[in-house]
């Protein structure tokens, strides 16, 4: 009896591996979606000029 124990450790770390590995290269396209839709908004926003604010030199405290 105690030999089917041991044999049941193997038998569930491989059921496991099974779950896992259909679960780590599951279909994920819809993501690639929002990602790209994020990237596209990142770039717009690098490409946009921003204005450098000058300071005003008459109200400097110093």
């Amino acid at each position: 009896m105690g030999a089917l124990l041991w044999l049941l450790i193997p038998v569930g770390a491989g059921l496991v591996a099974a779950v896992w590995s259909s679960w780590a290269l599951r279909n994920r396209k819809a993501g690639d979606v929002a990602e790209l839709a994020g990237y596209a908004r990142f770039r717009d926003a690098m490409e946009k000029e921003h204005p450098v604010p000058v300071p005003d030199p008459a109200s400097d405290p110093v």
